[in-house]
């Protein structure tokens, strides 16, 4: 049976508020060195600023965070978009799906709604972007040939990754290598650091309190980066960074940033 949302919420908003309480040692310039912060969707309020909208990330660049992670639907054209939900009830009142619209009429009513051209282009090569891919009905050649042609300025793993909490949509995913794919785990974290082992993914992803240490030691002794989120508070980042997560997701990520920074001294 699935767990309600309001409960699930309430959950994490305990957890959250627990951990936010609970001091933990400070990383070592060293650990702080190889963190990379992840802004969740930019920085944004939902009222002057949107989630994963231009404004949003432009307000993360200016503090030099590593990445943004914003999510990747199509419209009814066919045309990549960067948007959440599928559809627009939440932010704009409206209870259109995305996948209803043409990409014209998306920015006709919603100018705020970026592509993922807008947005690649904007920040490739500039900050690391992890796109979470929604499910999506499309055929296999489209969809390849839309992400060969706009990823490639820039490097998989490198520049990019692409996220999912259905692992199965990457197996669509041919222009792309296995690496610059990230499953993220829910209650399954075992199963998908296996998954990842078995199919060559690039890491893992998922909730600082569903990845526990053996899913984590498993793949960091394959050398393979973990992620999770989400991190909000001071003691959370701290023991996040000393268990050895590699990604940390935010959704206070320029709180946090002055909190990793190396000092100077340190080389």
């Amino acid at each position: 049976m699935a767990v309600p949302g309001w409960m699930e919420k309430a959950f994490y908003a305990i957890s959250d508020f627990l951990f936010e309480k609970l001091p933990r040692p400070a990383p070592t310039p060293a650990q702080l060195k190889t963190t990379r912060l992840i802004s969740h969707r930019g920085s944004y309020d939902n009222h002057r600023v949107y989630e994963n909208t231009l404004a949003a990330f432009d307000r993360v660049m200016a503090t030099g965070i590593w990445g943004i992670e914003f999510d990747l639907r199509w419209t009814a054209d066919r045309q990549p978009v960067v948007f959440h939900d599928a559809d627009l009830t939440r932010l704009f009142a409206e209870k259109t799906s995305i996948g209803g619209l043409s990409l014209k009429a998306v920015k006709a009513r919603f100018p705020m709604i970026p592509t993922l051209a807008e947005v690649i282009q904007r920040y490739g090569g500039r900050m690391h972007l992890m796109v979470e891919i929604k499910p999506h009905v499309l055929p296999g050649r489209h969809l390849n040939e839309v992400l060969s042609e706009l990823f490639s300025p820039l490097q998989p793993v490198t520049d990019f990754h692409l996220l999912s909490l259905s692992p199965q949509l990457f197996s669509a995913v041919t222009a792309l290598p296995r690496e610059a794919m990230i499953p993220i785990a829910e209650t399954n974290a075992s199963a998908v650091s296996d998954l990842v082992l078995q199919k060559g993914y690039g890491g893992m992803a998922g909730h600082y309190l569903l990845i526990q240490n053996a899913a984590l030691k498993k793949l960091t002794r394959h050398h393979l980066p973990v992620g999770t989120g989400f991190i909000n508070s001071r003691n959370c980042l701290h023991r996040e960074i000393t268990r050895g997560v590699t990604w940390l997701f935010s959704d206070r990520a320029i709180e946090l940033q002055r909190l990793i920074s190396v000092p100077r001294s340190v080389k």
